[in-house]
Order: structure tokens, then C-alpha cells, then sequence
């Protein structure tokens, strides 16, 4: 009897743990199965979330994808916004100055994409405005710019130089730069003249004996007004060089021998220009030194490249930071970068502008036709070399002879469109931000 009764006992027992058992699958292993049921499907859902032919619930959501079909407008739109962007991006700025950075960059490819080859090479001319015919010249040739000479003011009055701007402009499709050299002291294009000023503004040097950085300010205000009345919006100014003698070509020219007070100086007049409306230019990049007149030959600076970084470069780094608009290169051998070509035309020279101190402004070269560059090379050749070498703008004095060279280089494939466009966009871009183009 204790035998039947014990094994009837364990049949129960056995019952109630197959039992215990299996209600233990039923609870953990079902929602097991359901969850890995549905880890297993996401996948698919996702996939059929982008065809809204797949299942009636993606019908639900097919209003996302009936805005596709707009397809390749789209998706310049994004890539243009993209692009735009990525131009922007690394810059310590507020969300309201990229917006407008992007703005600007934006009516600048519209304009862009509007353009001839002709056109586009032309925007990287900055030519010497010739004495006779110069709005005739602009019409065929629509240049990015003119730059003036004592000559073009001298026997004019204020409102007749303003006049010959003028019509300079009215013959062009895209406002052109209107560039001169009113640096004061020995370099004054325009008050030099009495009908333009009583005196000719003083040299930098002059100014800070005179009154210090209030009267460096008080000038440099006084310069865009004037320069703005005529119709002048690109000052070629301020000089950056630090000079190291009294015997030294661009002594007179240059604010100081200390690298730090000149580098005070740029930034002060770099962005009194800014606020004035006025384009600015940083020259003569790396920075002149001793260095002999490059207008009479070609100057071979054999100083080492640790040497620009704790002196010249400081006041170019200064005008960087304060927001100039453009530098200019000098036709100096800057042999601790290239040994063979001027800094005008070496592209190692320009890498370094971009590249380490980080300057993504318009890049122009000093005056083509000046003897550092004709002992070295012929006219259109210089043109080919300087675009190759990364400048955006060339100044010249033959453009009938460099513009087509560089028409021709770039149909040929010398000269890539892509750099061309490269280097129009900054030139549209910096004259949007200086109004010359509304």
C-alpha cells in the first residue's frame, strides 16, 4: 500500500513539474519569440518605409515621397546648401553671420552660373585703367576691375573723375572693383592734388607721431570718404611690411620696424575699412623687408622661413584675423619656400597664404608688367603662371595680350575651369560684401 501511495504520489509530483515547466515556456518564451520576431522584421520595415508601394502603412506616410519626384532640383538645392556650408563651417562666427555668409555665397553662384568663359576670366582682371577709351575697353574685355593712377585725377576735378568712373561702370554687366594706391606719405594717388585735398595725407609713420592711433583712425575714415566720393571702393592699403632700416626701399611706406606694433596697426585700419564700406588689401605678402625695389628687378629674400613667422607675418595674420578682404603677393623669391619662382607665381607660396595662416579671401598679384616679372618671363605667360600659381586676381597692364592668354589656357586645359570658378566666386562674393554689387 505505502509502495501504490508513493507512486501515485510521484506521478502527481511529476505532473505538476512538467506542468510548472511548461507554464514557465508560456511565460518567457513566448514574449522571447515575439520580441526576436520583431528584431528580425525591423530591418524590412525600415526598407519598406522608403517605398511607399510596400505595404498600406507606408500609404499612410507617402506624402514624404511624393516630394521626391522634384528629384534633381532637389538635390542641387541640398548640395548647394551643403556646399555652402561646408564654406562656412570652422569659422568662429554666430548662426546670423553664416546665414548671411551663406546668403552671400549663394547670390554669388547665381551670378556665377550666369556667366561667359570670357566673363568669368575677365572677373580676374584687374587692370590698369588705360587714358583713353577705358569704358570702350570694359565693355569688350568686362573685367573685375580698374585700378587708378595719379594720372587719372590730376587734371580733373573731383566731379569729373567721379563722371569717368562712372561711366566706366555703366559699361560693364558686373560693378567692377575701383582700386587705387592712397596709402599716404610717399605713395598718394589722389591728395596730392590740391582740388582733392589741401595736403596729402600723411605716411603711417607721420600720423602715429603726430596723434597716435586716434588720428590713425580720424585718417583712415577720412580716406574712405573721400575715396567713396568718387566712386573708389577698394583702397590698395594698408602696407603690412615690416621694415627693418631706415635704408631699406619700403621704409617710408611701412608703419614700423616691430613686427607687433605693425601688426597693432593693420588690424586698427583693416577694420575701420571694414566698417566704412571700404575694400582693403594687405600687401606686399610674405613682406618686403630689405629687400630691393621690385619694380626695377627681381628681389631674392634668403631669410629663413622661421624668421616670417616671428616678424613679417605677424601684421598680415593681424589683417587676416580682422577680417581683410584681399592680399596681395609680391614678385620677392621667397627662397625658404621656392628658390626658383617669384612669390607672384609660386604656387608653394600661396599654399602657405592658404593653408597655414588660413586666408580664403581674394588672392591678387602685384602689377604683372613690373620688371621683377618681365626679366623673368613674357606678359602672357606671367598671366597662365599666376592663375596656375592660385591667384584670383591679376593686376595687369596689357590685358589685351594676358586675358586672352588665360582664355586660351583654360579651353586648352592648362588652366582648369574649376580653379577659374574658384577664384570668380571669392571675387563675387567679396564685392557682394562690400555692396559693389547689389
Amino acid at each position: 500500500m505505502k509502495q501504490n501511495h508513493s507512486g501515485k504520489k510521484g506521478r502527481i509530483s511529476y505532473a505538476a513539474s512538467f506542468f510548472l515547466v511548461l507554464s514557465l515556456i508560456l511565460v518567457i518564451g513566448i514574449p522571447v519569440i515575439f520580441a526576436l520576431h520583431y528584431l528580425n522584421r525591423r530591418p524590412a520595415d525600415a526598407a519598406s518605409e522608403t517605398n511607399p508601394a510596400s505595404s498600406s502603412t507606408e500609404e499612410a506616410s507617402g506624402s514624404f515621397s511624393e516630394e521626391e519626384p522634384a528629384g534633381q532640383e532637389s538635390s542641387e538645392q541640398t548640395s548647394s546648401e551643403q556646399e555652402s556650408f561646408e564654406a562656412s563651417s570652422g569659422q568662429n562666427s554666430s548662426e546670423e553671420e553664416l546665414s548671411e555668409e551663406e546668403l552671400v555665397r549663394s547670390q554669388a553662384l547665381s551670378l556665377l552660373h550666369s556667366m561667359t568663359l570670357k566673363e568669368k576670366v575677365g572677373q580676374m582682371f584687374f587692370i590698369r585703367c588705360p587714358s583713353e577709351n577705358a569704358a570702350e575697353l570694359a565693355a569688350e574685355w568686362q573685367p573685375g576691375g580698374y585700378v587708378l593712377f595719379a594720372s587719372d585725377f590730376e587734371n580733373k576735378t573731383p566731379d569729373e573723375a567721379a563722371a569717368d568712373i562712372q561711366s566706366c561702370q555703366n559699361s560693364v554687366r558686373i560693378p567692377m572693383l575701383i582700386g587705387v594706391d592712397e596709402e599716404g606719405g610717399t605713395v598718394t594717388r589722389i591728395s596730392r592734388f590740391s582740388q582733392y585735398r589741401d595736403e596729402p595725407f600723411l605716411s603711417p609713420r607721420d600720423l602715429y607721431a603726430k596723434g597716435g592711433w586716434d588720428l590713425i583712425r580720424s585718417d583712415t575714415i577720412e580716406k574712405c570718404a573721400l575715396l567713396r566720393g568718387l566712386g573708389i571702393n577698394v583702397n590698395l592699403a594698408p602696407v603690412c611690411d615690416v621694415s627693418t632700416g631706415s635704408d631699406d626701399f619700403i621704409y617710408e611706406r611701412a608703419f614700423s620696424n616691430d613686427a607687433q606694433e605693425a601688426a597693432e596697426y593693420v588690424s586698427l585700419v583693416v577694420s575701420v575699412m571694414n566698417d566704412e564700406g571700404m575694400g582693403c588689401t594687405l600687401k606686399h605678402f610674405p613682406g618686403y623687408g630689405n629687400n630691393v625695389d621690385t619694380h626695377t628687378g627681381i628681389a631674392v629674400d634668403r631669410r629663413s622661413l622661421e624668421s616670417f613667422y616671428e616678424n613679417d607675418f605677424l601684421p598680415f595674420i593681424a589683417g587676416i584675423e580682422a577680417g581683410a578682404g584681399s592680399i596681395l603677393v609680391s614678385h620677392n623669391i621667397m627662397t625658404c619656400v621656392d628658390d626658383s619662382m617669384p612669390a607672384s607665381l609660386s604656387p608653394a607660396v600661396h599654399e602657405l597664404l592658404r593653408e597655414d595662416l588660413g586666408f580664403d579671401g581674394v588672392i591678387m598679384t602685384d602689377d604683372l608688367i613690373m620688371d621683377a616679372i618681365t626679366q623673368y618671363t613674357d606678359g602672357s605667360s606671367a598671366a597662365v603662371l599666376a592663375v596656375l600659381a592660385g591667384n584670383d586676381l591679376l593686376i595687369c597692364s596689357d590685358p589685351t595680350v594676358q586675358l586672352p592668354a588665360v582664355i586660351e589656357a583654360v579651353k586648352e586645359g592648362t588652366i582648369s575651369l574649376e580653379q577659374v570658378e574658384e577664384s570668380v566666386l571669392r571675387i563675387l562674393m567679396w564685392k557682394l560684401e562690400l555692396n559693389i554689387i547689389s
